[in-house]
């Protein structure tokens, strides 16, 4: 069962994420809070598989949340953010969430999103990886992919197409320390911080749609 906690300071949210999410025979609600900080202490304290969050919290907000609970926690995040909530989402990103969704994402989408993070991958809407698109550029200036070996380009590319590091281990024929490895040296190289950040530099700089899995 993944344990999915539910973060947001409107019970008519949380209420409906919490009927959607339980119709899925391998998730349990364990539990809704209303605030960052709640979010945060319970993540400490409790076995959390993947946190849903909101943005705009009272108090400690819901970005500010990630990063703690990312750094202290083993639970992954997953935000839902609105239309207007665009410029948070870099923030967001460099927190560590796995995930960046819209609030009116399908239902379906949801789902697989929460299964996807706990197999390793990273979720961006379309919508929301089209902002961070845009974003991305200005705020960071990095070195070119064309400075990555051949190797590490390979690697890079199947990351932004969704696979985890085992899955790119088995799919090149080389163990995951070698992967995990690879992946620090091109984080390193582009000066980003986390696989996220790379999907999003790899994407954003190719030409053609994505559907946000990666």
């Amino acid at each position: 069962m993944i344990k999915i906690l539910l973060v947001d300071d409107s019970e008519i949210i949380t209420g409906g994420l919490a009927i959607l999410l339980g119709t899925e025979p391998s998730f349990e609600i364990i539990d809704c809070v209303n605030d960052g900080s709640s979010a945060v202490i319970y993540c400490q304290n409790n076995p959390v598989d993947v946190v849903l969050m909101d943005v705009r919290m009272p108090g400690m907000s819901g970005v500010e949340a990630t990063k703690i609970i990312t750094e202290t926690s083993s639970a992954k995040v997953i935000i839902l953010t609105t239309f207007d909530e665009d410029n948070y989402i870099i923030e967001g990103i460099k927190n560590g969430a796995s995930g960046y969704l819209l609030k009116n994402t399908e239902p379906k989408q949801l789902i697989q999103a929460i299964h996807s993070v706990m197999n390793g991958q990273s979720m961006l809407s379309e919508d929301v990886l089209k902002k961070a698109g845009r974003q991305f550029q200005p705020q960071f200036a990095h070195p070119e992919l064309s400075e990555l070996t051949p190797r590490e380009s390979e690697i890079a590319r199947l990351v932004a197409e969704g696979l985890s590091n085992k899955q790119i281990a088995n799919k090149l024929f080389l163990t995951e320390g070698t992967v995990n490895n690879s992946l620090s040296n091109i984080l390193h190289k582009l000066e980003l911080e986390h696989r996220t950040q790379l999907a999003i530099y790899y994407l954003t700089g190719k030409s053609g749609g994505t559907d946000g899995h990666f």
